[in-house]
């Protein structure tokens, strides 16, 4: 009996519409293929605040502008097949999602 081997894909973007189009397309691969898929189980999500003057010179009084950029982050794992993974590296990622399958 052969092993079943496993890869563990993790997508993060700052675009979570972006991120999900492609969980989307990893589902219909693994629907149609017929191999097993868990996931895609959201990663907390990472808030990087910055808070910012809003007066550039020192005069005025102290308000302050809040920027926030938030990191999207989902596991998937998915039966490591070789038709599986062909169809998977096909996929057409954005710019925005980075992608890496860890093979386990």
């Amino acid at each position: 009996m052969a092993m079943v081997r496993k890869a563990r894909i993790r997508l993060t973007s700052t675009d979570y519409r972006k991120l999900e189009n492609v969980c989307v397309e990893l589902k219909a691969i693994a629907d149609k293929t017929g191999a097993k898929m868990m996931g895609p189980i959201p990663l907390p999500t990472k808030k990087l605040r910055v808070p910012v003057r809003k007066t550039p010179c020192g005069q005025g009084t102290a308000t302050w502008d809040k920027w926030e950029m938030r990191i999207h982050k989902r596991l998937i794992d998915i039966d490591a097949e070789d038709r599986v993974m062909r169809r998977i590296m096909r996929i057409r990622v954005p710019e925005e999602v980075f992608v890496s399958i860890e093979l386990m």
